[in-house]
């Protein structure tokens, strides 16, 4: 994303210098470009998202450039023009056909009357338009007049100045917690070593602390006059695709340094209020037939406690997990060990530290057969990291790190009694526990060199030297990295740790393993200097060399053990889930996760349930692991497209043989790269959507983009994804709905979607209650629409028909625009805002009534044209009764009926009946509906006093004819009550007939409810005591239960 509007945070202790570099905008299609003009802004920015361009412009050119006062107004105008233009011939498209003609002398119609309406919709959509825009417009504001100290050369001081107003070259002053929304350079820190920690959540959805190096010759830059002779020249790479990685050379004082940053990426929850960023998409929410969604951050808290550990092939840690309990229950075991992690007492509680063994705690490790290899195993925890520790004026230590795990990982190592408590460039300190005396001591480990840890690399190392002048690798990774890097002599824990691991990934925790080895000086200083020189190159084939350097120096490890972190799924989530279930909606879990891992926690949280048969797809086969150790790729390419081709024939047959039962399917990240082959993209697609549930295991960013994409193609229906991090905006811009959790991961997923919520539980009312409202109403206002213009429209058809198309109107002019402006529009309003078939909480015990609108089952060519029928049937009823009513005379004087009292009669009573049929069609009642139905009717009456006073030239045949002519006669009031009466009867009979033998699920449910609260009054007045026990058997009577379970065997014949 733009990083002018998105930017990074400082997390350091105080403050650090940088230099201002450029503007990029991040594409998530094309990578990172160079924002130089208008229109090289506009080719790389959605026009379906036109409000992005509105961000990028108002800020990236804002900085870049001085002369573009007006970009933010142009902007805004361009964006309100285009999308009324979208109104205009998407929801009036035959509007500006009668105003040309209206032009012309052969029009019954003055030309005013036609284009004042046509005005007033445009209007009201423009202005609702920018509300819109300015509220996104106020966001650039405060963004670009943040303010930041920039360093003056003429008093040899910082001074304060608004972000917009920076130009590149410039020195700057971060301060902690502050933000700084471009590129900058890190040139020195208040840390004796250079060093600050960088939180890009508003980039890229991360939470985690990214450690950033200031150059050791930069570094010492502190003092304000040292900078009035700071020269410095950086040639780097061309903007590219590359958002997390930098490779450039700093010239200062005739000298060249490298310059590279590498990032690592996780993701964290906050709690804040749900928003719509559109409303555009409110009825969608009532149909969606797919959700697909991101797990961690989003179904869990991304909040890691360190639970357990194997350690010498020794498995430590207390309790068990909410996924362990599950899978435990579901298996039928009968558990020794039913305690839950959280129910154990300790003596304090800390974050990130959910372990309980009194074998290793309390000092208590230094009496196991095993305490060497337990005292190395928490000297790799405590030492092994990019951690930086503050001291707190409380003298407390609170550590700053680039991901959860690793302040985890250093808060165990820390309560076990290996205290991390300093670093610097060159160095680690840890208060130890020595086991001989029992006391405390010092130990300060040289650090040599930082492996860093990456997604490619699944692992990070340091080389240190220890007191007793050893040079160690510390290691820790994905076990699957680390076990294949072990010598001979390291395996000696290597099947009771597999154990351990597998157990633990049951269990649903994430997994890590810890090694180490000793180097040799001598093969240590060759490899040192290869690795300096690569690391100082710029060529096109550094990172490689880094890479196969690094890989070189970590191999021959020695196995420790393997840490265990759980990541606790949200509250309410398994509920949740849980009610989608029931609703008819199929769920779509993409992780990254492994298999064991994802399988639990969906059994945690509902995703898979007793009951629900499973087909798992993988590539983790017997067959496959002998192909990859001969490393014959094309074999193996061919071999795995076969495996999962069969597996896949193999689920559809089992689907389609047991067809009563539910499935869930569970797939791993390669099975799914063969499965989004073309030759098989259709079945796997097919077998997919048959299945309730579907977990695809280890998925990447770009594969979540294209399940979705195929998701939303193959099924032609509504889906959903739910993200909260960077990787998910992919998956939220290819769904037809994106939702993001507005948490403390940043805003790029929010900002990428089309509703914000905090927790994923709220999805549940966002769909079930909101949702089924939206689809109802709009459904129904549409509806509406069709029968309130057929109804007016034919009454005109009549006419003309009967006056031989002269061309005679029937109506005033003014009577014609005032129609759906002002006479017919509020009642609608009113009914796509406030109108409720059930209650909310009705609509959440109920989650089957979800089903009307994924199977569209209110608007559809049935109930269309029966509106249009019914509005066809109205008009003839108004029509030919009011003529044969209103016959003779009319008047006291003796005046019998002209045309003009004729209008005015049939257009009182096409009033009353549309809004009386509207009062009709309304199942929840506030005075706000009353007040625009009778008061639409009554500002009929209004319009008619107040325009027929106006003098004759101008109110043409209205003059006075309500006061004069139809006031006064008994026959008018008496036609209009007749003729509205009869013109309601067919909606009543209809609606009598359709709730007495065929009701829908709604109606069942008001009468049962209504049955219900008279039952409860009855039976409150007897029997107190047992009032509620009544309440809950009678609210769901046998003839609903037999209703619901047919809606879920239709529901999946449908599917199968």
């Amino acid at each position: 994303m733009n990083k002018s509007i998105y930017p990074e945070k400082s997390n350091n202790g105080n403050s650090c210098n940088g230099l201002l570099l450029g503007h990029f905008y991040y594409d998530i299609n094309e990578g990172l470009r160079w924002i130089e003009t208008l229109e090289q802004a506009r080719r790389y920015i959605n026009y379906r998202k036109i409000h992005q361009l509105i961000t990028v412009m108002t800020s990236s050119l804002r900085i870049r450039k001085r002369s573009i006062q007006g970009t933010q107004e142009w902007c805004i105008a361009m964006n309100l023009i285009v999308k009324s233009k979208f109104g205009l011939s998407t929801g009036g498209i035959m509007s500006p056909l009668p105003t040309c003609v209206s032009f012309s002398p052969l029009a019954p119609y003055s030309a005013p009357s036609i284009i004042m309406p046509l005005v007033v919709v445009i209007g009201v959509t423009m202005a609702k338009e920018g509300v819109e825009d300015w509220r996104r417009r106020l966001q650039d504001i405060e963004a670009n007049n943040r303010k930041v100290e920039v360093y003056d050369k003429s008093s040899c001081s910082f001074k304060q100045k608004k972000w917009k107003d920076l130009r590149v070259g410039e020195l700057v002053k971060v301060c902690k917690d502050e933000y700084f929304p471009a590129d900058v350079l890190l040139l020195s820190s208040n840390y004796e070593d250079g060093v600050c920690y960088v939180e890009t959540m508003n980039l890229d959805g991360e939470t985690n602390l990214n450690a950033k190096h200031a150059l050791e010759v930069t570094s010492l830059l502190h003092d304000t006059e040292r900078f009035q002779d700071f020269r410095a020249v950086i040639k780097c790479e061309d903007p590219n695709e590359h958002l997390y990685s930098f490779v450039g050379t700093l010239y200062y004082d005739c000298q060249q340094y490298s310059l590279s940053t590498q990032q690592a990426m996780y993701d964290e929850e906050t709690d804040r209020p749900a928003r719509a960023r559109t409303s555009n998409l409110n009825e969608e929410l009532g149909q969606v037939h797919t959700i697909l969604s991101d797990k961690t951050g989003t179904l869990t808290c991304n909040s890691m406690e360190f639970v357990k550990c194997s350690i010498a092939g020794t498995a430590y840690g207390r309790g068990m997990t909410e996924a362990e309990i599950a899978l435990a229950r579901k298996r039928g075991e009968q558990l020794t060990e039913l305690t839950h992690i959280d129910e154990f007492e300790s003596k304090k509680s800390v974050k990130g530290f959910n372990f309980r063994d009194e074998r290793i705690m309390y000092g208590q490790w230094a009496h196991e057969k095993q305490k060497d290899v337990i005292q190395k195993f928490f000297r790799v925890l405590a030492a092994c990291h990019t951690v930086v520790p503050e001291v707190m004026d409380s003298g407390e230590i609170i550590y700053e790190a680039e991901s959860p795990d690793e302040a985890t990982f250093v808060i165990a190592a820390r309560e076990i009694g290996f205290q991390f408590f300093l670093r610097n460039q060159t160095s680690i300190q840890l208060h130890e526990l020595d086991p001989e005396s029992g006391i405390i001591v010092d130990r300060v480990y040289n650090l040599l060199h930082v492996l860093e840890f990456s997604s490619a690399r699944k692992r990070m190392s340091v080389i240190v030297r220890n007191p007793e002048n050893q040079l160690l690798l510390l290691a820790k990774g994905a076990d699957s990295v680390i076990f294949e890097r072990l010598s001979k002599q390291g395996q000696v824990f290597e099947e009771k740790t597999k154990e351990h691991i597998e157990r633990y990934s049951e269990a649903g925790l994430r997994t890590m393993a810890v090694a180490y080895r000793e180097l040799d000086d001598d093969e240590y200083k060759i490899w040192e200097k290869e690795f300096l020189k690569a690391k100082t190159s710029v060529t096109a084939d550094r990172d490689v060399l880094v890479e196969e350097l690094a890989d070189r120096i970590e191999r021959d490890l020695i196995l420790l053990g393997a840490t265990a972190v759980e990541d606790k799924l949200q509250h309410g989530v398994s509920n949740c889930i849980d009610k989608l279930a029931r609703a008819g909606i199929g769920i779509w879990v993409l992780t990254g996760d492994k298999r064991g891992t994802a399988i639990n926690i969906g059994y945690a949280c509902s995703l898979l349930r007793h009951g629900m048969k499973q087909i798992v797809i993988t590539l983790e086969l017997p067959e496959i692991e002998a192909l990859v150790k001969h490393g014959d790729k094309d074999a193996i390419a061919e071999v795995s497209l076969d495996c999962v081709k069969k597996q896949i024939h193999d689920g559809k047959s089992q689907v389609g043989k047991e067809s009563s039962i539910e499935f869930g399917l569970i797939i791993d990240g390669k099975s799914l790269t063969f499965a989004m082959d073309k030759t098989l993209v259709n079945d796997f697609m097919d077998l997919a959507i048959r299945c309730a549930t579907v977990i695809c295991c280890r998925s990447s960013p770009k594969q979540k983009a294209i399940i979705t994409r195929l998701v939303k193609s193959v099924t032609g229906r509504t889906t959903l994804a739910i993200g909260d991090g960077a990787n998910d905006v992919g998956m939220l811009q290819e769904a037809d709905i994106g939702v993001g959790i507005n948490g403390v991961e940043g805003m790029q997923a929010v900002m990428a979607s089309d509703f914000a919520i905090a927790q994923f539980r709220f999805l549940e009312r966002l769909l079930l209650v909101h949702g089924h409202w939206c689809y109802r109403r709009i459904s129904m206002m549409i509806c509406y629409f069709f029968y309130k213009n057929i109804t007016f429209g034919f009454t005109l058809f009549w006419f003309e028909a009967y006056t031989s198309f002269s061309g005679q109107p029937a109506y005033n002019d003014w009577y014609m625009s005032s129609y759906n402006v002002f006479f017919t529009s509020l009642p609608v309003i009113a009914l796509g805002v406030f109108d409720q078939d059930v209650s909310a909480r009705l609509c959440l015990k109920h989650p089957l009534l979800y089903q009307e609108g994924v199977r569209n089952l209110l608007f559809n060519w049935v109930l269309i044209l029966g509106w249009m029928f019914n509005g066809l049937l109205s008009s003839i009823i108004i029509y030919f009764l009011t003529t044969n009513s209103i016959v003779g005379t009319f008047r006291k004087d003796g005046q019998v009926v002209d045309y003009s009292i004729l209008g005015v009669t049939m257009y009182t009573c096409v009033v009353w009946t549309v809004n009386c049929q509207m009062a009709l069609s309304i199942n929840y009642f506030t005075w706000i509906q009353h007040l625009f139905i009778w008061g639409s009717i009554a500002l009929w009456y209004i319009f008619l006093v107040v325009y027929g006073s106006i003098p004759p030239t101008l109110s043409t045949t209205a003059y006075k004819v309500l006061v004069e002519a139809c006031a006064p006669s008994i026959m008018y009031w008496n036609t209009t009550l007749l003729v509205v009466i009869s013109a309601l009867l067919p909606l009543l009979s209809y609606r009598a007939f359709q709730i007495r033998f065929r009701p829908m699920e709604h109606d069942r449910i008001q009468i049962q409810r209504r049955r219900s609260e008279s039952l409860e009054r009855d039976v409150a007045q007897s029997r107190r005591s047992e009032s509620s026990e009544t309440r809950n058997s009678s609210e769901l009577p046998t003839e609903v239960r037999i209703r619901i379970d047919s809606l879920k065997a239709s529901s999946r014949r449908k599917n199968s």
